[in-house]
Parts: structure tokens; sequence; C-alpha cells
């Protein structure tokens, strides 16, 4: 357990997860919050799912990738401590998301280890770590950073999970944003999502997505609106 102000789950192959993730450094850094970084395992909570009946052929690829990530964020945090997660998901997510798409690229590149390499040595860490991208012990841990974000919200909701002011405070599934609030409007829609989920009887609000998230991993660029395609489906956790 720690004293952050803001739990927050992310599995980093999530473009949604980066995505709302990029929003709370902004309201952190206006409010003063303190965040923890911790794991949610996509292919991890979908483990029980046929991939080939239920999502794209490239999504298993990348499900695994994410979670060979967070098995090296796994060796970070126990060598480095939790410091170390906040500026390490920032170097993944700034070369998996925020670089053009490449059709070359095979599914599961984000794992590959000179991009992970890169990572960590932007994050201040030390390359050795990329030893624990096959490191499957780590995987009970992230199982049950996995399984203590779904019991906040429930099963039937995927990543990011945020969980505000724990352990008695309110948590939450998103929200999923497609574009980033300027300045002026981060700390407005903190302000909105958290009084939403602190009344009791709230249980979901939900509507279809309308853009793909204004990423270069999808050749989307700010403010420009991008078609919705069947991709999206399958980031989040498949409900069943």
């Amino acid at each position: 357990m720690t004293d952050a102000d803001i739990n927050f789950y992310f599995d980093p192959i999530c473009p949604f997860a980066w995505m709302t993730s990029k929003w709370i450094r902004i309201v952190q850094a206006q409010r003063g919050h303190t965040v923890d970084w911790r794991f949610i395992s996509l292919r991890l909570i979908n483990a029980q799912i046929d991939y080939d009946s239920h999502f794209p052929a490239e999504y298993e690829a990348q499900h695994t990738a994410g979670l060979r990530l967070l098995r090296v964020a796994s060796a970070a945090r126990e060598l480095h401590g939790r410091e170390a997660i906040g500026p390490l998901y920032a170097a993944f997510g700034a070369r998996i998301l925020e670089s053009g798409p490449d059709e070359g690229r095979a599914p599961g590149w984000q794992a590959d280890q000179d991009l992970v390499a890169a990572a960590l040595a932007e994050a201040g860490l030390p390359a050795s770590l990329t030893a624990a991208l096959d490191d499957t012990s780590r995987d009970a841990e992230v199982q049950a950073e996995s399984d203590e974000a779904l019991s906040l919200t429930g099963k039937d909701v995927g990543t990011p999970i945020i969980h505000f002011e724990p352990p008695r405070g309110v948590a939450f599934f998103g929200p999923v944003i497609s574009r980033m609030p300027d300045e002026d409007q981060a700390a407005e829609l903190w302000d909105h999502v958290v009084g939403l989920a602190r009344f009791p009887g709230f249980a979901e609000l939900k509507r279809s997505l309308r853009e793909q998230p204004q990423l270069p991993s999808f050749g989307v660029t700010t403010q420009e609106t991008g078609e919705v395609e069947d991709w999206h489906a399958g980031s989040r956790r498949l409900k069943k």
C-alpha cells in the first residue's frame, strides 16, 4: 500500500490508458496530487477468452506485449522503487503510442528489446532490466494487481482504472477520452468525473466511441477527427 492520492492502473499497450494518463499528469501538476502507477494486464484479464473468436488477429500479440512490458516494470519497481514506474510508463508510451504507424511492424513489436532498452535509458534505468521481458515468475504479481484493480470496479471493465483517495476513496474505469483537454479544462474534467463517482447511487454513464484517439500511432493529429474502426473494442476488456 502507498499513501498516494491516486492509484492509476495501466497496461502500457492500451491507447486509452495512455491518453488518460497524459491527462492525469496535467491534473497531478495542477492539483499537487501524488500518483502511484500500478499494473493491470489486458492479456491476463482476458486469459479465459478465445482470442481467435473475439479479437482481431494482432490483438493477442499486442496484449502479450503489454504483459511483457509489465514484467519489466515489475522488476524496475522491485529494484528501483515505485517512483521509477511513472517515468518508465512515460517512456514506453512515447515510443509505442506517440510515434507514427508503421505497417512493416509485426504484432507485438511494442516489446522489442531495443525499444525497451531505449525506454529504460530514458527513464534512467539499467538496460539489464530487459531480461524481465520473459520472466513469467512476475506474472503472479501482475495478476494480483490486476485482480486488485478489478475488485475496485467490478470485472466488466478494462483499462485504465483510477482509485482516488485510497483506500476508502472512489474508484472507476476510465474515463475513456479520445483527445486531450486543454490546460483550463483538465482540472474541470477531473472534478466532474470524481464528483459523479462520489455519488453513492452512480452506476454507469456511457456512449459509443466517436473518434479514434488523437495519437500519432493511429495517424490522427491533434484536433483531427478520425473515423472509428473496430480496433477499439479489443483494447478494453471484452464484455461477457
